[in-house]
């Protein structure tokens, strides 16, 4: 039988100008992973792991939904299953993922870093594949950071609650001769999880523990907010991170939102205006510390998540039971920007759509405001979640090129919690370098490759590194 060779150099790069740019330039840029969901344990750690599944498939969503719908038993997904078992479902299933970037996905990190580049995963490849990797993930050179070495990553900036203690990020600050830098993300999502009144009251308790005070008033809980904002900032987090099904703005006093918070604190029912109202205010004073400290303001807006209360139950979050949702999204957005903006308080900003009929909606209302002092001050945020395919990645492109300014976008991470998914900044350059080139060859823009690299470089890197200005190495020469 022929090899099959389907993860090439020239992958997705239909012409000869697409693969000058991508190799000539894209190719070998650093990687500033500004939103991500790796364990920093795992990175101070130097963890090794003891084979592919636990790599590869361990808490990655995408694949358990692909193999529930491929009729795949969940013991094979999430149970009690061996690992050499739910590895042989996932290869299994590969071939019926065709068309689903999964298949694109699966096979670029088979590709590197494993340099399996002429079998297709299937059924009749697992054993194979599953020893080699098996073998290779023995050796020092596929321990978490040599995989993110690998990878050329400068930065990585891990998804941190306030209420934790961040001891793994000042264990491996205080490191000396860090090959990459790693930064928290300040990412307070469960302060606003007031209509569970036990889960909220735990969390509390673990922000009073981190802040050294008690927290028993929403006064208070900014205080403590504000606290932990410092800490974080004193260990290079330079953005903070909102998951929000809306853009949450309505009206709100301090007095309203102050008494909600005692019921919830006390255990009684929340209203649906009054939640309302105490999401706006946490996330409009959140807004605030942003902006005092110059960070980034990122708003994910639009899932519904654990729509599947069965095996929420049975699973709890982020286990693939997460969708698109299509609550109402310009006139709250604009609201929200519009009174941080208002009082001169609008933080930079990067606001992620997960319906792809939002793509012109975040466009056009990034350019609202936009007031002159940081280039692409206001973002249209790289394809996310479900939009974070090859379609996904063009439309974006285009309707932000159409709406607002290429140039100055800060290009594509990876929202992983896996150290393979780093694939998918090369996946992101290849698609961008090839929408590019095609232009070029099509006479729709100057085929000028200087001015064509130019661009790729500040979207691919340099417009992140100077976006976020991350202090370990915002003074490097781009």
């Amino acid at each position: 039988m022929k090899p099959i060779s389907f993860i090439n150099d020239h992958f997705l790069l239909q012409n000869e100008t697409s693969q000058r740019l991508y190799h000539e330039t894209a190719a070998d840029l650093p990687i500033i992973d500004y939103h991500n969901h790796l364990p920093p344990e795992d990175i101070v750690a130097d963890r090794r792991y003891r084979n592919l599944t636990e790599l590869w498939l361990a808490g990655d969503h995408y694949k358990w939904r692909a193999m529930r719908t491929c009729g795949v038993d969940e013991e094979l997904i999430t149970g009690s299953a061996s690992d050499r078992e739910k590895f042989l479902a996932w290869a299994e299933t590969v071939p019926k993922t065709i068309k689903n970037p999964l298949y694109h996905w699966t096979h670029l990190e088979l590709a590197d870093p494993f340099g399996i580049t002429t079998r297709l995963l299937s059924g009749e490849t697992a054993d194979t594949v599953w020893n080699e990797c098996n073998d290779m993930l023995q050796e020092p050179s596929f321990s978490a950071r040599s995989l993110l070495k690998r990878c050329r990553v400068e930065v990585v900036a891990t998804t941190d609650d306030p209420a934790g203690s961040l001891e793994h990020h000042k264990a491996y600050q205080a490191e000396d001769g860090r090959d990459f830098e790693m930064v928290p993300t300040f990412r307070p999502d469960k302060g606003m999880n007031i209509r569970d009144s036990k889960s909220f009251k735990e969390w509390l308790e673990a922000l009073s523990s981190q802040a050294d005070f008690e927290v028993k008033t929403f006064s208070d809980l900014l205080e403590a907010l504000e606290k932990r904002h410092g800490d974080f900032h004193e260990l290079g987090c330079r953005a903070s991170d909102h998951g929000v099904e809306e853009p949450f703005s309505d009206p709100f006093t301090l007095s309203e939102v102050e008494r909600t918070f005692q019921k919830a604190f006390a255990g009684e029912h929340v209203s649906e205006p009054e939640e309302r109202a105490y999401k706006s205010a946490f996330l409009y004073f959140c807004g605030l510390m942003d902006s005092e400290k110059g960070w980034v303001y990122q708003l994910h807006i639009g899932p519904i998540r654990n729509n599947n209360t069965r095996f929420f139950k049975k699973l709890g979050p982020d286990s693939g039971f997460d969708s698109i949702g299509d609550t109402e999204m310009a006139k709250p957005l604009a609201r929200l920007l519009d009174r941080l903006d208002t009082e001169n308080k609008l933080p930079k900003t990067v606001l992620y759509n997960i319906n792809p009929r939002d793509n012109e909606l975040m466009a056009t209302m990034a350019g609202n405001f936009q007031d002159g002092t940081i280039p692409g001050k206001v973002q249209h945020g790289p394809p996310w979640w479900f939009l974070d395919q090859k379609k996904g990645i063009e439309n974006q492109v285009e309707s932000l090129s159409n709406m607002g300014i290429l140039s100055e976008f800060i290009g594509m991470t990876t929202d992983s919690r896996s150290f393979l998914s780093f694939s998918r900044h090369d996946y992101f350059r290849r698609i961008l370098c090839n929408i590019i080139g095609t232009d070029a060859e099509k006479g729709l823009i100057p085929n000028d490759m200087e001015m064509m690299k130019t661009l790729i470089v500040k979207v691919c890197y340099a417009n992140a590194k100077r976006y976020f200005d991350y202090p370990a190495v915002s003074t490097q020469k781009d």
